[in-house]
């Protein structure tokens, strides 16, 4: 596959050049196992681990209790208890960067920089515009980027700690669920390149590779902006497969240029069928909670199955 393997960021760091080409050369090869994780207790890492005997290699993190602007008093006990149990997360990613040989992947499910409630990353929670934000001097543009300033403060500690990041914002642009998908994928695709050119030319933060997760045409955001595609993919019932049709979709849609991965995934591919295709995935990542605690995706099984197998990477 012929795939850059030179990060967007020309300051790139080598950990990070050397990330990137590791993905690179593992797709079509291996699949990297991954696994997102969204409590401090990392309750899916460990059960993998007392299943197979290894951890994933790629293990995920999320951001959403950073969100600058939790509206805690009009928040449901559901939300409460989701910002609660996500509470320094960061710290417990740090830890696990220093101890083990993983892989780390951060996602951000961003409370609305202004308004909302409850769970405002949310668009049926918020009434934030997004084109707003493409406007000079609106309070959202100005909301957004104070966010955005805290939110590069707190990421600052892994690229002291010359820790890579796969770094994947703006996540799912081409559904309306989410307040930065919600006015269109061009309007995702814009902010994306308002937060890459904050993070890149001010914070300097050179450890992070650039992760695009939507398979639309109008959001992509360009092959100078972008070192990873992606695609959460949920199906609506169980499929052993190896998602070929997605990939091809997914290349249509983006580019060829950048090396794929299943940024997010509820049934895990079928890793018997992917060591005969070699669909050029890079890693995947099953979701957390009842996609990895319970079988009612997964069945245990197939998770042991999964990692068992020579085609998958793991610890």
């Amino acid at each position: 596959m012929n795939y850059d393997i030179t990060p967007v960021n020309k300051n790139a760091t080598e950990k990070a050049k050397n990330l990137l080409g590791y993905l690179v050369d593992a797709a079509g090869k291996n699949i990297l196992t991954g696994q997102h994780t969204q409590t401090n207790p990392m309750e899916e890492y460990q059960l993998i681990h007392e299943l197979t005997g290894h951890y994933p290699k790629v293990v995920g993190f999320e951001m959403l209790s950073y969100s600058p602007n939790i509206n805690y008093d009009d928040a449901s006990e559901e939300c409460l208890t989701e910002v609660y149990e996500n509470r320094d997360t960061l710290k417990t990613a740090l830890k696990i960067a220093e101890t083990t040989d993983s892989i780390l992947c951060f996602c951000f499910h961003w409370f609305s920089p202004l308004g909302g409630r409850d769970k405002a990353f949310y668009m049926k929670n918020t009434d934030f515009d997004a084109r707003r934000v493409l406007i000079e001097g609106t309070p959202e543009r100005e909301a957004f980027y104070s966010d955005l300033e805290k939110i590069a403060e707190e990421l600052s500690i892994f690229k002291e700690k010359d820790i890579p990041i796969l770094w994947r914002p703006f996540h799912e642009a081409e559904g309306k669920w989410f307040w930065w998908g919600a006015q269109g994928g061009e309007v995702t695709k814009e902010m994306y390149i308002m937060m890459y050119d904050l993070f890149v030319n001010k914070y300097h933060l050179d450890n992070l590779l650039w992760v695009w997760s939507a398979p639309t045409k109008e959001s992509y955001p360009g092959d100078d902006y972008v070192d990873v595609i992606g695609w959460d993919i949920y199906l609506p019932e169980k499929d052993y497969t190896d998602y070929k049709s997605h990939y091809e979709e997914l290349i249509a849609n983006t580019t060829s240029r950048k090396v794929p991965a299943i940024t997010e995934v509820g049934y895990i591919p079928d890793i018997s069928k992917l060591a005969e295709s070699h669909i050029p995935w890079a890693y995947y990542m099953t979701w957390s909670k009842e996609f990895c605690l319970s079988e009612q995706y997964n069945t245990f099984e197939d998770v042991k199955k999964t990692y068992e197998n020579s085609y998958t990477v793991k610890l």
